[in-house]
Order: structure tokens, then sequence, then C-alpha cells
């Protein structure tokens, strides 16, 4: 079907009218190969939710390791087989969880389950589009990622257990495929899944670039966008510029395990004898296509929360964002210099100090647009009649995560501080508080706001509230002490630390940090208890419950494939009139005419209608006159 051809203004789209242009609905087109982008959208959050779990598990079972190393644990062997014998981690395996966590956690959930499910849902819903620019492309996407998460965790049923060296997969240990249990068909199997995960994800950035640029709605120029969408719109450009240079890495990697070429190695002995016949490569190379990727990849993860957070916070304190185009700038400033400033995970390969001197150079301004989004959350706050709602606490727990991980990069921004710091436990607290903790609050709070949008119903806020307080001390508790064991020195990724007598001491400290994570995951279950529940069970929602401006509240609640019955709205308004001076109400939504709203409306509503200035110049005048006629 012609995509463009819905998006007519002037002719009326019934459910029934718009559904001839696509096949009968069966449970297969409308559950499993659907190529509405709400269902889409559900289809990555649920998939992407299943991934955090699974990955929350691996993080508990590795967390036990660390703190009763030399206990053995029966039931592990009965639930692990031969990775726990006698009943405790396999080293090798150990780090398997490890490397299997941080690949789900960074890309499954915190990439594809976050731009996917809200990309999906917002782009066309708050830009007034029938559907994405091509609805089929977007149900391929889902598949690939779906393959590539099964493929992903298939890598446990293998003989020798799945990848194990680390998620950013360093060479030699993931070019030789004998330098480790897990460097076999492990290795292999992330590989694939990886190439499958990154083609998933350019066909959703295209797709998501093109709907915004082509298909908006009558009168929604760049300006009247929310910031939910900005922050959408420049991650799909991040990842369709930065993740390509990964397909090339990975390209070579597969070239040096399985046709004797020497991108990456160079006079390998393995063993202690055995002598590989490698010689030329760098595995610093890999290390830069690597991070050429992995750290606009950190912005495509908490980008899309900031947008999230800032949507969510303008609606809950009833008041205009602060800053907009100062939020929208700033957005655009980390996209461009997301791009040069890989080099500060690799202080410490060696390179040349002058270089390592721009790299800091270029991440310490990086904090610049971060630390002016900080400021305006904040200033948005100040002074507003905020509604507790468990959206708002989370988007709030978004800025506390991002201002106390974003603050330790400053020290890990320094190449004479990371020289020390570098691979100890303080960079596993930096990057699990500003990233991980960050972005999850932020994926969190768009699934409570949202939530009705997508389901229908109303989640239950009480357990919101247990959910939040419960995650959010417990992920302090569980992170805030590893800064200080990598400040003695403590390095990341060791299976005991019971062979230092240096980091014997630190023992405590990690079966402290465990007990908090088992509480972290404990009260996901409420979360996940409320989700389902609410589904079928939750009370119905009414079509604008946090009575808020954008448009997808203008869709009704019950869904229609091209989402509007009728016209699609024209947007008049930008999205945070909030507790305007003079209005009837302490919102008015983007589509209501600047001519219905007088008494509230301000010079500088009119910048693009001179027409609409001139009619509100005349109300003003008639109205100081009447005045002073009384």
């Amino acid at each position: 079907m012609s995509t463009l051809s819905v998006q007519d203004h002037g002719v009326a789209h019934h459910e029934d009218d718009h559904g001839q242009h696509h096949h009968k609905a069966t449970f297969l087109n409308t559950y499993i190969f659907s190529q509405d982008h709400k269902m889409i959208a559900k289809q990555f959050l649920i998939t992407g939710m299943t991934m955090a779990f699974i990955a929350m598990i691996l993080s508990i079972l590795f967390r036990i390791q660390l703190a009763y190393p030399d206990k053995a644990f029966p039931l592990m062997e009965t639930l692990l087989g031969r990775f726990a014998p006698g009943g405790r981690l396999d080293s090798n395996f150990y780090l398997a969880l490890v490397t299997i966590h941080g690949t789900i956690m960074v890309f499954f959930v915190l990439t594809a389950g976050l731009s996917g499910t809200f990309a999906n849902l917002l782009i066309p819903l708050q830009l007034g589009v029938r559907d994405m620019a091509s609805p089929f492309m977007n149900m391929l996407s889902y598949w690939f990622f779906f393959i590539a998460s099964v493929i992903m965790l298939s890598s446990f049923l293998v003989q020798k257990g799945p990848a194990s060296g680390g998620w950013t997969i360093y060479p030699p240990l993931s070019a030789l495929p004998k330098a480790m249990p897990g460097s076999g068909m492990g290795m292999t199997l992330w590989l694939i899944s990886m190439v499958l995960f990154i083609a998933s994800q350019l066909m959703a950035g295209i797709n998501y670039v093109s709907t915004i640029l082509n298909m908006r709605t009558k009168g929604m120029d760049l300006w009247k966008m929310p910031l939910s969408v900005w922050a959408l719109f420049l991650t799909a450009i991040l990842g369709v510029l930065s993740f390509p240079v990964l397909v090339a890495g990975v390209v070579l990697l597969v070239f040096d395990r399985s046709f004797g070429t020497s991108f990456y190695l160079s006079e390998i002995v393995l063993n202690g004898t055995q002598i590989q016949p490698y010689e030329g490569g760098s595995p610093i190379l890999f290390q830069h296509l690597f991070w050429f990727l992995g750290h606009p990849e950190v912005y495509i993860v908490i980008m899309p929360a900031m947008g999230i957070s800032s949507e969510v916070m303008s609606v809950n304190s009833r008041k205009p964002i602060f800053g907009y185009h100062a939020m929208v700038y700033s957005l655009i400033g980390i996209t461009v210099l997301s791009f040069i400033v890989w080099g500060h995970h690799m202080f410490v390969t060696g390179m040349n100090p002058f270089l390592g001197g721009v790299f800091m150079i270029t991440t310490l301004i990086i904090a610049v647009p971060s630390a002016v989004k900080t400021f305006n959350w904040l200033a948005t706050l100040w002074r507003g009649n905020i509604r507790f709602t468990s959206a708002m606490l989370f988007a709030i727990g978004m800025v506390s995560f991002f201002i106390s991980g974003g603050l330790t990069g400053i020290f890990l921004g320094n190449a004479a501080l990371d020289i020390n710091l570098h691979d100890t436990y303080f960079v596993v607290a930096h990057f699990h508080l500003v990233m991980g903790s960050a972005a999850i609050f932020g994926m969190l709070a768009g699934v409570y706001h949202w939530f009705p949008k997508m389901f229908g119903r109303m989640m239950n806020e009480r357990l919101g509230y247990l959910h939040f307080w419960l995650t959010f001390i417990g992920a302090y508790l569980v992170f805030f002490p590893m800064h200080f064991m990598g400040l003695d020195g403590v390095p990341r990724r060791y299976y005991a630390f019971t062979e230092f007598e240096s980091m014997k001491q630190w023992l405590s400290v990690n079966t402290f940090v465990t007990w908090a994570a088992i509480m972290s995951a404990v009260a996901q279950v409420a979360f996940l208890f409320n989700f389902i529940h609410s589904i079928f069970w939750g009370k119905k929602a009414p079509q604008n419950p946090w009575e808020s401006n954008t448009l997808e509240w203008t869709t009704p609640v019950e869904h229609l494939h091209g989402n509007w019955p009728g016209e699609i709205p024209t947007v008049y308004r930008w999205p945070y009139d909030y507790s305007k001076p003079g209005a009837e109400h302490d919102f008015i939504p983007q589509t209501v005419p600047l001519s219905q709203t007088m008494s509230s409306n301000l010079p500088h509503d009119f910048e693009d209608n001179p027409v609409g200035l001139e009619e509100h110049t005349k109300w003003a005048s008639t109205q100081k006159s009447n005045e002073e006629v009384k």
C-alpha cells in the first residue's frame, strides 16, 4: 500500500475505510507480524522487558559469586549443571555471565527496548501521522531484533558456553577461537546475533528519520515537536551513522577468526607453547572501531530517556519546559560531539599524550550540553505545581542518577586520573549510574506515563511508588559503594578477590552490594505484577489521563489502524502551554487554535503568523478600551 496516500488531510479515514488497504485481520497479522506501529511498540517493549529480566538474573548469579567466592551452593549446580561444578560457578562461565549481561542490557534492552518502544509509539502519534513511512520495514526491524535476541540467548546451550571476552569483545579473546572456552561457538553466535541486531537498528533508524522529516501533520513544524520526538530523531541519526562502523569491525573479526587474516592479531602465543601464525595486526584497531560506535551508543541509550523525562516532567510540573530551544540545541550538541570523544575509553592503550589531551578536552566539552539539560530540568521543577505520579518519580530519579553518575565522568574523562581508575569498579559505578540506571528510569517513566495510551488502562499508582522507592534506593546501594572500591584499585571482572590480601577487605562490601542487588531485583516483581495485572484488569483509562497537550492524547482510547478516525488534527501551537496566565485551564492542547485563546496569547505565539498577531493586537486594544469605558 502507499503509505503516504493515507496522510491526506482532506479525506476522512474511518477504520473500515482504512482497513480496505490491509488484509483481513487475523491473529498472525494483528499480534505477530503486525505492521501497525502501536503493536510493534508493544512487541519491542515486552521483548525488551523479557531480556532485561534475563540480564538481571545473570547479574544476581555473578553477584552471588562475588559475595561468597568460597562457598558452594548445591542449587547452583542443579540449575547450571556443568557451568557450576560442585555448586561453585566455573571461572570461565563467570566471565560469560558478565559478558552476556552487559551485551543484553546495553544493546537489547536500552537500545532496542527503549528506542524501539517509544520511537514506534510516539513518533506517529505525537506528529499526527497514520503510521511509519514504511510499516513493512518497521515490522522487519522488530523481527530481526527478535531473532538476534534468540540467537544471543541460544549461546547458553552450546557445549563450551557463551561469549566470555566482556561485552566489548576485545581481541585476542574474541579473535582466537581457542583462547578460552567462550571464544569458540559462543563467540560466533554473539557476532551473528549482533550483525542481525545492527541490521534491525538501521532499518528502524532510517524509518524514524524519514517519518519525522517527511510526514508531520499540518502545522507541525520542527519547533512544535515535543522533546521526546527530538530526542528519538537525533538518536536515530546517531544510530544510522555509528552502527555500521561496528559491523565493519565485526566483519574483520570474523576474517581473523575464520580465514587466517591478521587485522587484530600479532605474535600471539597460546598456553605458553603454541606460537600462532599471525603478525602485523593491532588489537588497538578493534578498540577504535568498537568505541567509534561505543561512545555514540551511550548517547543512543540516554537521549531517549532524556526526551521522555523532559516530556513527563513538564506535564507533571504543570509548567512549560524551561528553555525549550536550549534543550533542543543541547541534544544537537551532544549528537555532534559524541562522535569525537571515543578516545577517552583508550587513554591507557599507549596513545600519544597529545591525542589524549584532545580527547580529554572534547570529553569535558560534551559535559556542557548535558549540564544545560540538567539545569533546565531543575528549573522546570522549580515552583511547579508538581503531581507526583509514578512516571514523575521515575523522571526525577533519572535526573538524580544522571547528575551523580555524570559527575564521576569528569574524573574518568581526565587522562591522568584515568590511568589509576581505568578498569576498576569506579568505571562500573560510573556507567551503571549515568547510563544504566538513568536510562532504565527514563524508560520506566515512559512506561508508566504512556501505559494508558498503549493498553487503554491505568497502572496501579501505589505499586508504582513501591517499585520506585525500592529500585531507587537499591540502585544507589548497589553502585555507590563501588566508587570507593575503584578508588582503592579493585579491578572489575575478577572472579574472586580472596586471592589478594589488599582486596580481601572489600569482601564485606561485595556481600552488602549483592544483597542490595537482590532487593532491587525483588522490587521488579512488583512492577511485573503491576504491568501484567493492569493490562487485563487495570482501571479503564480516560482519553487524556494526565491532561497533556501533545497529539497522542487526541486519539481514541480504543486503538484503530490509522490512529485518528476522520481527519488528522492540525497543530497550532507548541506542546508546552501549561499554566498559561489568562487561560481557562492549566493546559492548552496543540490542536486548539490561537483564535480560541485570545485572553492567554502572547506576542511570541505569533512568530510565524503575522495575520494572527494583527488580530491579537486588535483584540487586546479592544479589551483595553472596554476596561477604560468601565
